[in-house]
């Protein structure tokens, strides 16, 4: 694996870190956009099968190395500290890559930053969740992230620890690799024996209640008008159901008719990104149009 290099940009309330990969390859750079828990390094096997791109992943506000940043911590913010990204390194426009909240913010930093976005590809995320039956809307979180805010809460006495608690998640232990390896050692921070996640719990807090279509952003979505990819995992949070149902998908390739819909084969929501099976298939479309062919074309979703 190639290790990136740090990258820093000057935003509200701080610097916002993350890493570059390729700093001086050609062409229309990757900017690559994390999930709500997450870390840059998400992305490391993307940008190994990507040696000829420049491939942008930041530490979102309250994650990895930008843990420390002040809230707000909304999609909005999360957008404009990356338009302030690209400026920083001097990027007018990029192809934009989101997986699960990140694609989220993908698609805000679409609306607000018009012609920052060259194309957009949304990684099991970026269209509205089904909010739970039953749950009112401040227990939401709670009810579908319990385990990762559980996570948030925990110490742990040394990286092996840490380590050996990824190893027992069931969407991730069985597919172990050295890229999951290196993601799990980056988020750990503190002094041992008192380590914990990078990532900070109010931020996750906040963003978990805007993945579900309010403030705009169903509105935002529909009115985008540029090129969008969307890739469905059929294996979910915990390698059981899907974070989308079919009926969904099919739901949202009727409100977004130019968009194209792809299912892949035998991975979750995790190994879709972090996993040579995973990349081999979401590759294509983060590689550019000019690069596809039939037989590289993921499977598209029937209509």
């Amino acid at each position: 694996m190639t290790a990136p290099a740090p990258v820093a940009a000057p935003v509200a309330g701080g610097t916002l870190a993350g890493g570059v990969w390729h700093p001086d390859a050609g062409g229309m750079p990757l900017l690559a956009i994390h999930g709500i828990t997450a870390n840059h390094l998400a992305w490391q096997l993307v940008a190994d099968a990507l040696p000829d791109t420049r491939v942008i992943a930041p530490d979102l506000r309250g994650r990895g190395r930008s843990g420390d940043l002040p809230g707000p911590f909304t999609l909005n913010d999360h957008a404009d500290d990356l338009a302030r990204l690209l400026d920083a390194l001097s990027v007018e426009r990029a192809t934009v890559a989101g997986h699960s909240m990140g694609a989220f913010v993908a698609v805000r930093l679409a609306e607000r930053h018009p012609g920052r976005t060259d194309r957009l590809v949304l990684i099991d995320g970026g269209l509205p969740l089904v909010r739970p039956a039953g749950i009112p809307h401040e227990q939401v979180a709670e009810a579908v992230l319990g385990p990762a805010l559980a996570r948030l809460r925990r110490t742990f006495a040394s990286p092996a620890e840490y380590e050996e608690f990824w190893r027992q998640h069931p969407a991730i232990g069985p597919w172990w690799n050295d890229a999951f390896a290196a993601y799990v050692a980056y988020d750990l921070v503190g002094e041992a024996p008192r380590l914990r996640s990078s990532a900070s719990e109010g931020a996750v807090a906040v963003n978990s209640l805007e993945l579900y279509g309010d403030d705009g952003y169903t509105e935002a979505l529909e009115g985008l008008r540029l090129p969008i990819e969307f890739f469905r995992a059929p294996r979910g949070l915990l390698d059981g159901p899907p974070l989308y149902a079919p009926e969904v998908v099919a739901e949202w390739r009727r409100r977004l008719p130019l968009a194209r819909f792809h299912e892949t084969n035998d991975v979750n929501h995790y190994t879709i990104l972090m996993t040579e099976r995973g990349v081999e298939q979401i590759l294509p479309a983060l590689e550019g149009p000019a690069s596809r062919t039939p037989a590289s074309d993921p499977k598209e979703t029937p209509a």
